[in-house]
C-alpha cells in the first residue's frame, strides 16, 4: 500500500484508534505500541480497494490488543503487578488526553462498564463509528449493536448520576 495513504489514514484515525486501544489496555505505552503495529499491518496487508479501511483498522487494533492482553496476562500471572502504579499511570494519561472535565467524567464512568458495552460506546463516542461499522468490527448484527448501545447508555447514565455529574 502507498505510504501516502497510510500517512493519511494515520492522520485521520491515529488519535481515535489510540484512545480505543488505551480504553482496552489502560496502558499508554502498550496502546502506542499496538497503534504502531496496527498501521504496520495496514502497510503490509491492506489493499487500496478495501471498502471500509476505518472499520478494518479497528478490527486489527482490537485483535492485536486482545492478543497482547492475553500474553500480558500469562506474564503477569508469574509476576506481581503494583496496582497503584497502574492507577496512577491511567489517571495521568487520561488527564493529558482528555482535557475537558466533562469528558473525563464520562470516560471514568465508561470504564465502569463491562465488555461489549464499553467497547460499543468507546467506538461510538471516541471513534465516531456507526453502528454498522461497529457491528462489522465486533462480528455482531447492527441490531445487536443498537441494543447493546442502548443498555450501555442507560447504565452509563446511572453511573454518572451516582457520581453527581450532570449529563446535559
Amino acid at each position: 500500500m502507498d505510504n501516502r495513504i497510510i500517512s493519511k489514514l494515520y492522520t485521520m484515525y491515529g488519535k481515535e484508534l489510540y484512545l480505543y486501544l488505551y480504553s482496552l489496555c489502560h496502558n499508554s505505552s502498550m496502546a502506542e505500541d499496538l497503534l504502531q503495529e496496527t498501521f504496520l499491518k495496514a502497510m503490509l496487508s491492506l489493499n487500496e480497494t478495501h471498502t471500509n479501511m476505518r472499520a478494518w483498522l479497528y478490527l486489527v487494533a482490537r485483535n492485536l490488543s486482545f492478543n497482547r492482553l492475553k500474553q500480558e496476562k500469562r506474564i503477569s500471572s508469574l509476576e506481581l503487578v503494583d496496582n497503584e502504579l497502574l492507577i496512577d499511570e491511567s489517571a495521568d494519561v487520561i488527564g493529558k488526553i482528555l482535557l475537558d472535565e466533562r469528558t473525563k467524567h464520562l470516560y471514568q464512568a465508561l470504564s465502569k462498564l463491562s465488555g461489549q458495552k464499553k467497547e460499543v460506546l468507546t467506538m461510538q463516542y471516541f471513534g465516531g463509528l456507526s453502528q454498522k461499522e461497529i457491528a462489522e468490527v465486533l462480528h455482531l448484527t447492527p441490531e445487536n449493536v443498537r441494543v447493546i448501545s442502548y443498555r450501555a447508555k442507560r447504565e452509563l447514565k446511572l453511573y454518572m448520576e451516582e457520581d453527581d455529574h450532570d449529563l446535559s
